[in-house]
């Protein structure tokens, strides 16, 4: 299978996405701060956009693979764990220069954004035209 490790990946993340969303609305209201408690939520809300952007990239991937696809795909898995590693980390800890790695994740997160641009530009005007002919 092409890009198992990518598959794992993305059912690990969406995995722990669910069990940290089930965490964060049962085991933490009532015991952390409003805002430590909005920074967990961030983190899952962006840790759950992000695992579908990477489903829909793999299953792109699956049927037209191209160069650059790889790249977004890591760009958002460091994303996911910078970012909503760092916001749970935070939440959980109440430590807060752990709140420095945050923007790096986000950092990665727009760099995977880019980067999935850049693959389609370079992908051309022609990209699915075949597909669609069908």
């Amino acid at each position: 299978m092409r890009d198992r490790n990518w598959w794992l990946l993305v059912a690990a993340s969406g995995t722990l996405l669910v069990a940290a969303g089930a965490f964060g609305a049962h085991a933490l209201e009532g015991h952390l701060a409003p805002r430590l408690l909005a920074a967990f939520e961030t983190g899952v809300r962006y840790q759950a956009w992000h695992t579908l952007a990477m489903l829909g990239v793999l299953a792109w991937r699956a049927a037209t693979p191209m160069a650059g696809q790889r790249l977004v795909l890591g760009l958002w898995a460091l994303g996911i764990a910078l970012f909503s590693g760092s916001l749970y980390a935070l939440a959980l800890s109440g430590l807060g220069r752990l709140g420095l790695i945050t923007p790096l994740g986000g950092l990665a997160m727009i760099g995977g954004w880019l980067a999935l641009g850049a693959c389609v530009l370079r992908a051309g005007p022609g990209m699915g035209r075949d597909r669609e002919r069908r």
